[in-house]
């Protein structure tokens, strides 16, 4: 009888554990001296412990599969089919204005069903406030869903308004602990776990800046808000990245998607924001780093409130991003995923919609998340969008020499970008 397919290379696998085990017991069993019988039996003993957690994982990998790397063995041939078919120059529709209506609505298909407004407004809850240099922080909570409040920082600057505004929209980083507080500098009356892990990850990824609070000194109504999963909006157990990918699959068997209930909050928080008496209504921007960076551009290419948008280290098309091009092991992911939208456009495309605002892109080309053929190829479909509407001197596009970052000078570009189009 012939062994199932993979079965006979497990069990030559444990053909050779049983002949080193034994070769071991024969070794020990031959030496003289009492101490180093004692030593031997000692590793002899942590051999068979290492043996009996990894021969189980080898009995369980099969010769034959289908999945590699994260991603399916035919993941070339997905790409392939992948044509874009509502993209702009693609679609038969050739009035831009209409084109983005329908391309809007495909997007927002794609989101799945939106959280249920607030029936109240958003009832708004002042919870704390002190005086920074030449602003003020508040932290506030707010009800945007018939379902939850949200907790965020505002920052007010000092003297008399209405002032610009930006809507601060913080990073990914597999760090779920914080949100609006990569952001924002945490108030003082906060635990100080959370305020020296903020300054922590400040120092990680924006070179001890909290942008936040650099925008708020330059004249700049800034609010942050935690995403769904992050801060506040967390899980009861603590922060577990693992469970990540598990809440956002239950999450779509109540017919939601939690990416998109991160998008449809930054929308509504957004609304929130041109609400308040201190901003200017007309003169609102949006700017995060990774993922922020997504939720950046995803903004202003769905709201029509976003007069500017910047968005540092997260610009990409999928046929780089989902391939077997490149030796990393993180690609896409449920934060950034709408079901079924790859099958009508892609990053760049939805980006698109943003048109004819002005929009900051800047990317690292030592950033590992996001290939440099694929950032490349992003700027051009977006600067040809913005040529067709005789706007490409509102789309600036920068590849730096940086790595996955939001460094301070990357900020300060940031700030001359807004200040030149807020």
């Amino acid at each position: 009888m012939g062994y199932p397919y993979g079965v006979k290379i497990v069990s030559l696998r444990f053909f050779k554990y049983r002949i080193l085990i034994l070769l071991c017991i024969f070794a020990i069993c031959n030496i003289k001296n009492d101490k180093l019988m004692k030593k031997s039996l000692f590793l002899f003993f942590i051999i068979i412990v290492g043996l009996s957690m990894t021969i189980p994982l080898l009995a369980q990998k099969r010769g034959k599969y289908e999945f590699k790397r994260n991603l399916p063995v035919y993941a070339d041939s997905l790409i392939k089919d992948l044509t874009y078919p509502l993209a702009w120059g693609n679609s038969d529709i050739k009035d831009f204005d209409a084109w983005r209506k329908v391309a809007r609505q495909k997007v927002f298909d794609c989101m799945l069903t939106p959280p249920p407004a607030p029936s109240d407004g958003y009832e708004l809850k002042v919870l704390a406030e002190e005086q920074r240099d030449g602003y003020k922080a508040r932290k506030i909570e707010i009800r945007l869903s018939r379902y939850y409040t949200v907790p965020a920082y505002l920052l007010v600057p000092d003297g008399k308004g209405p002032f610009p505004a930006v809507n601060a929209l913080h990073d990914h980083g597999a760090h779920l602990f914080i949100g609006k507080e990569k952001m924002i500098r945490p108030l003082v009356f906060e635990d100080s776990l959370v305020r020296v892990d903020a300054q922590q990850w400040a120092d990680q990824l924006y070179e001890g800046q909290f942008v936040g609070d650099y925008l708020a000194r330059h004249g700049y109504v800034v609010f942050s808000a935690d995403a769904p999963m992050w801060g506040e909006r967390g899980q009861q157990e603590g922060p577990k990245r693992d469970r990540y990918d598990m809440i956002a699959g239950n999450m779509m068997m109540y017919g939601i998607d939690l990416s998109a209930y991160m998008t449809y909050d930054d929308i509504a928080g957004t609304e929130f924001l041109a609400s308040l008496p201190e901003v200017d209504a007309t003169r609102i921007g949006c700017m995060g780093c990774s993922m922020g960076a997504y939720r950046a551009w995803m903004l202003s290419a769905l709201s029509d409130r976003i007069k500017a948008g910047a968005a540092v280290c997260w610009m990409v098309t999928t046929d780089e991003q989902m391939s077997f091009n490149y030796s990393r092991t993180e690609n896409g992911g449920f934060a950034n995923c709408f079901p079924g939208l790859r099958r009508w456009l892609d990053y760049p495309h939805v980006a698109s919609m943003a048109c004819p605002k002005a929009m900051l892109f800047i990317n690292g080309s030592q950033d590992k998340l996001f290939p440099v053929p694929g950032v490349e190829k992003a700027f051009r479909v977006m600067h040809d969008t913005w040529k067709s509407q005789g706007a490409n001197e509102k789309l600036e596009t920068e590849l730096w020499d940086i790595p996955h970052s939001c460094p301070v000078r990357a900020q300060e570009r940031v700030l001359q970008f807004f200040r030149k189009n807020l």
